[in-house]
Parts: structure tokens; C-alpha cells; sequence
């Protein structure tokens, strides 16, 4: 991903991940978990259209079946099988999120509007915003964010 950069204003989402300055060299970088980072994480353009384009290859790639969906989302992203704890909460939130944007599919296509790659227009609209909905949980984990 390419940002400008300016040298004394590292850009407003990469500071609140504890951006180093670039006026000198860091050894270590701090690191910190804040709330700012969980909005940014789920409302920056940059990581919903992020989130849609990972929804599509689930789609695409992933199987027919939500299950199999969630499984390679965790493969993908954490390299393991999610727990049946983790699947279930996450097929309860797809299911919720798909009858939400079955009965507004204004809001489906607001959030697929987002970013500026064009979504694929052959996956159906609400259920590719379900899906764009647990994508951004998925790349919201903790796991995912801060590997250790």
C-alpha cells in the first residue's frame, strides 16, 4: 500500500498505530492497543474496501457453505481452523448481517461503495455485504493485528 508521507506528519490512521517519526532511526517500536485503533481498523476506507475485496474471494475461493467460508478466512489470515466457538459466533453475525442487508439493500450498497476499486458486480449485493461485514471482523481480530 503506498501513502504520502510528510516528513514531519506521518498520515493520521499509521499514528495511531504508533508510527515512528522518520527524523531518526528506531530500533524498537512502541506498540500500544487503543480504542482509535479498533475505529480505524473498522471505518477508514482504506481497511473496509480491504475488508470487501477479502469478502470476495471468500465467496469466490472459499466454498459454498458458510462454514467452509469461515474456515479459509482463519486459514488465510491466522493460519489455523477456528474454534467451534469462534465459527459459531461468526456464522451467528453472518446470519445477521445478511437479513439486515436482505431488508436494505440501500445500506448494502453504501458500504460496498466504499473505497475505490469496483466491487464484483456477479456476487449478490447483501450477501457480499454480510460477508464484507465479517471480513472486517475477521481482519479485526486481535490475533490478526498484533502477531507475537
Amino acid at each position: 500500500m503506498y501513502t504520502f508521507w510528510k516528513r514531519t506528519v506521518p498520515p493520521p490512521s499509521l499514528q495511531t498505530f504508533d508510527a515512528p517519526e522518520r527524523e531518526f532511526c528506531i530500533v524498537r517500536r512502541s506498540v500500544t492497543n487503543t480504542p482509535l485503533q479498533a475505529l480505524v481498523l473498522m471505518n477508514d476506507p482504506g481497511f473496509v474496501e480491504a475488508a470487501r475485496k477479502f469478502a470476495e474471494r471468500l465467496m469466490l475461493e472459499g466454498g459454498a457453505a458458510p462454514e467452509q467460508r469461515i474456515d479459509y478466512a482463519y486459514r488465510l489470515t491466522l493460519l489455523r481452523h477456528p474454534k467451534p466457538a469462534e465459527r459459531r459466533v461468526l456464522l451467528d453475525y453472518y446470519n445477521q448481517q445478511l437479513a439486515v442487508y436482505q431488508k436494505d439493500n440501500s445500506a448494502a450498497l453504501k458500504l460496498l461503495s466504499v473505497g475505490e476499486s469496483k466491487r464484483n458486480e456477479t456476487l449478490p449485493v447483501p450477501e457480499l455485504a454480510a460477508w464484507a461485514s465479517v471480513a472486517n471482523l475477521v481482519l479485526n481480530l486481535d490475533e490478526v493485528i498484533t502477531r507475537e
